[in-house]
Order: C-alpha cells, then sequence, then structure tokens
C-alpha cells in the first residue's frame, strides 16, 4: 500500500465505511468525484480552460480561466532521477503547453500513474469544486465549522487513533492527552527518535486501521492511490479525517465511504497564490492570505 505525507506545514504527510457489495459497486473515489463534479457542472466544465498553472516544490495550484483556483500537494518524491531531464520529463506534465488546456483534457491524467501530472489534475478537481462553492451549488448535509479539522474528530479518551503519515502537531496533541495511537509512514526517518515507539510501517495498514477507533490521513493518499484502500479497511462506527490542501472540498463521495470530517482548502486569491509557488512558498506563505481552511462535519449517510 502506498501512503504518503501532505507536503503542509503540517506535514513532515450511521457514520460506518459502506457494506461491501456497496463498496465493490461503486466507482474508485478520483474516479467518483471527477464524475461528479462534472455532472454538477454540466456544459460549463466543457467550456473551461487551464488560465495558469505552477508545480511548485511544495505545492501545486492552478487557475481556471473563470477564477477559480484549486491546489494539491506536490508529490516531489514521485520526480525520477531528478538530477536527469529526460527521465524526469516523462513524469510532467507538458510544460509551456498547460495554459489554454481544456480542464476536461488534463483531468484525463488522474486515471495515469504518474503522480506528478495526477497532481496537476487533481488541483484542476479542487477548482472545479470551489466553482462550485462559489455559485452556492456544493451538495450534501454539511457543518462548517471554525478551527482545524483534528478539533472536529471526537476522540474519546482512550480511544486508539491511525495516523497516515507524520503529522508533527497531531503527534503532540495526542501525546499531551496521553491518547494511544499510531503512525504509519513510509519512511521512519521522518518520526524523531522520541516518536518511533509510535511508528508502524506503511505495509501494516491492513493490521492498523481496523483496529482504530479514529482514522486521520491526508488528500495526499488521492494522489497516491492509497484513500480508497484505508477508507475500507474501516470498522463500522470509527471516525474518518481526510485533511490538507489536496483533498477535494466535494463532501458526498467521502461521506459515503465512511469519512466524517473533511479538512481542506478554499483558495480565494489565484493569482497571488500562483505568485507564492512560483517563488518555492509553502503553506507558511498562503494560508490565511491567499487560501482559506476549510473544516467539514459530514452527515451520516
Amino acid at each position: 500500500m502506498s501512503i504518503d505525507t501532505e507536503a503542509s506545514t503540517k506535514a513532515r504527510g450511521d457514520t460506518a465505511a459502506a457494506p461491501e457489495h456497496e463498496a465493490a459497486a461503486r466507482p474508485p473515489l478520483l474516479a467518483e468525484l471527477e464524475r461528479d463534479l462534472l455532472a454538477r457542472l454540466g456544459p460549463r466544465a466543457d467550456a473551461l480552460r487551464i488560465e495558469r498553472a505552477v508545480l511548485g516544490i511544495f505545492f501545486t495550484g492552478v487557475k481556471l480561466d473563470n477564477g477559480a483556483g484549486g491546489l494539491c500537494a506536490t508529490p516531489i518524491r514521485s520526480v525520477p532521477e531528478a538530477v536527469c531531464c529526460p527521465s524526469s520529463a516523462r513524469a510532467m506534465p507538458t510544460p509551456g503547453r498547460i495554459a489554454g488546456r481544456p480542464v476536461r483534457d488534463v483531468l484525463e491524467d488522474l486515471h495515469r500513474p504518474l503522480d506528478l501530472r495526477r497532481a496537476l489534475a487533481l488541483a484542476t478537481l479542487n477548482a472545479l469544486a470551489e466553482t462550485l462553492w462559489q455559485r452556492g451549488e456544493l451538495p450534501g448535509a454539511v457543518e462548517t465549522l471554525d478551527g482545524d479539522a483534528f478539533d472536529a474528530l471526537a476522540i474519546a479518551p482512550g480511544a486508539r487513533v491511525a495516523l497516515v503519515g507524520a503529522f508533527p502537531p497531531y503527534m503532540r496533541e495526542l501525546r499531551r492527552r496521553g491518547q494511544p495511537f499510531d503512525v504509519l509512514e513510509l519512511d521512519p526517518a521522518t518520526l524523531k527518535a522520541d516518536e518511533m515507539p509510535y511508528f508502524v510501517p506503511a505495509e501494516r495498514a491492513p493490521e492498523v486501521v481496523p483496529r482504530a477507533d479514529v482514522l486521520i490521513t491526508t488528500g495526499t493518499a488521492l494522489v497516491n492511490g492509497s484513500l480508497d484502500g484505508l477508507l475500507h479497511l474501516l470498522r463500522p462506527g470509527a471516525e474518518a479525517a481526510v485533511v490538507g490542501p489536496t483533498a477535494t472540498l466535494y463532501p458526498p463521495s467521502y461521506a459515503a465511504r465512511g469519512v466524517t470530517v473533511l479538512g481542506g482548502t478554499r483558495v480565494a486569491q489565484p493569482d497571488a497564490l500562483l505568485d507564492v509557488l512560483a517563488e518555492g512558498g509553502s503553506g507558511y506563505h498562503f494560508f490565511e492570505k491567499s487560501v482559506e481552511r476549510v473544516t467539514l462535519r459530514l452527515a451520516p449517510r
């Protein structure tokens, strides 16, 4: 199973899950998000094009020609042989030919095994969700909350938490509370020495997630393709949060898979954001400036 951390300021990366027969009948989450967002937008989506795109060091951002912006963590570890231009170029979108491309063409990379291309497609998908937000056309019963997604989770004393990726602020808070938790992580070097007792190799997710009362993962699991598998492992009644700028703010598809908290972002000033990303900016440089955090509590399906 591929598990990664969100490249953000926080990273270093009935509410039960649906019955198996229902899960098997659904398309993968990314495919469902694409299908439903395009259906909601209808003919408007056919006319949309990329106005500007930036593949930054930490984040990839786009602005559509309708003014909506979208954001996604840049999966920098996925750049193959970064010192070799020919090898890296194959994994990249088409530099110099992204602006002006139809949105539908860019979205085709959601379903190809190239993470950098998928990141651009996900940022584009998130801009489509932002288009619905701006029009007040977002479906689903949700509650918008102030504060971090972590605070929206109902974590009872003694409840076991599974973190997908090392989130230093979340780990600090869980340790302060004396909460039992595991950190599923591909790279143990991501954790400090005093955090290593919580480390669990990523391949043990099928063992760890089903016993967790709370699962917290980032939207980067959408990029690397592991999110569907993680959510399928949820036990009935568990809390689940998908957080970070990569998470597409379209609640129905997540709620149908047992997600109870969705923490994402809305791009308020696309041009300012892309300027920062082009200069190597990270979340420290755009949160609460050109980008707003959004926390949603999803209603039971």
